[in-house]
């Protein structure tokens, strides 16, 4: 149940996130669902691929790098997702943060 909340949780997230920007176009909750979950499965496969082949960068930047990293799944997620679309790279990076934030505030919230 509780990986059911956490599901939840990130499609509020994202929800939040295209609410707050207008570079970030959702066409309703369940595609913030399906983003969501999307979202999980890249950042499941694609991303740790990501974070080994640019570790040298990210290194120098102090993790910093690690910031578009985030953005760049968030994209890649808005081109597999019909009703999420994301206008600007900046968008991205400032959704994903977004996301980031609203879902460790609401994860916090709920007692284990």
């Amino acid at each position: 149940m509780k990986w059911f909340v956490r599901f939840l949780i990130s499609g509020v997230s994202l929800w939040a996130a295209a609410w707050l920007l207008d570079s970030i176009h959702l066409s309703g909750f369940g595609a913030a669902l399906v983003a969501a979950f999307i979202l999980g499965l890249v950042n499941m496969t694609i991303k740790p691929l990501l974070v080994i082949f640019t570790l040298p960068v990210t290194i120098l930047s102090f993790g910093l790098f690690l910031l578009v990293i985030n953005a760049f799944t968030y994209w890649f997620t808005s081109l597999l997702v019909p009703g999420f679309e994301i206008y600007s790279m900046w968008g991205a990076f400032w959704g994903a943060i977004i996301t980031t934030i609203v879902s460790s505030i609401l994860n916090g919230m709920i007692k284990d």
